[in-house]
């Protein structure tokens, strides 16, 4: 699907507004669905231009609460809420309605986003391993990791002897 910039959005609706054409034949012209023609046309109903404005939002609980809530309350689909709250999308608001409904309320808390940074999670592991420490399988870890490192020094320690032993040894003047 095509990303369409706010001044065509705006072209759409004041085609319709004209009552030239009708909604499917204009989402035909520029290969949209009807009912995303729709939704753009009650958001510009309420909001005028500032509804295709859109900047990257972060919806706090109460405000998603808020949401559906005035939804049940006022008996409007999913589709007429989310033009009234200005939301781009009415599945936004489906998938709150689920979350709500299968997991409750702290489902809806917002969440971090992206990759958590590397110091948060070198932190996780710290706390996980004082946690764990004491337990047997901790304590094997242990052993194994310093009989490793034991190993590797007495490699080192016999390469290092190989080479001044050795007679091709050159001398540093």
């Amino acid at each position: 699907m095509a990303k369409f910039t706010s001044v065509e959005k705006i072209q759409a609706v004041i085609r319709f507004q004209s009552g030239v054409e009708s909604v499917k034949s204009i989402a035909k012209s520029i290969g949209v669905d009807h009912s995303v023609l729709l939704n753009w046309i009650r958001q510009y109903e309420y909001h005028g231009e500032k509804a295709f404005v859109k900047s990257y939002t972060s919806y706090t609980l109460q405000y998603k609460l808020d949401v559906l809530n005035y939804m049940d309350e006022q008996g409007i689909s999913i589709r007429e809420t989310a033009a009234i709250f200005n939301i781009s999308t009415h599945s936004t608001l489906s998938k709150w309605k689920k979350q709500l409904e299968d997991e409750g309320i702290d489902a809806l808390k917002p969440k971090k986003k992206g990759h958590p940074s590397m110091k948060e999670s070198s932190d996780h592991t710290l706390k996980t391993q004082k946690q764990a420490e004491g337990t047997p399988e901790a304590l094997q870890a242990e052993i194994d990791r310093l009989r490793m490192e034991n190993a590797y020094l007495k490699k080192l320690n016999a390469l290092v002897q190989n080479k001044e032993k050795s007679p091709n040894r050159t001398k540093h003047k």
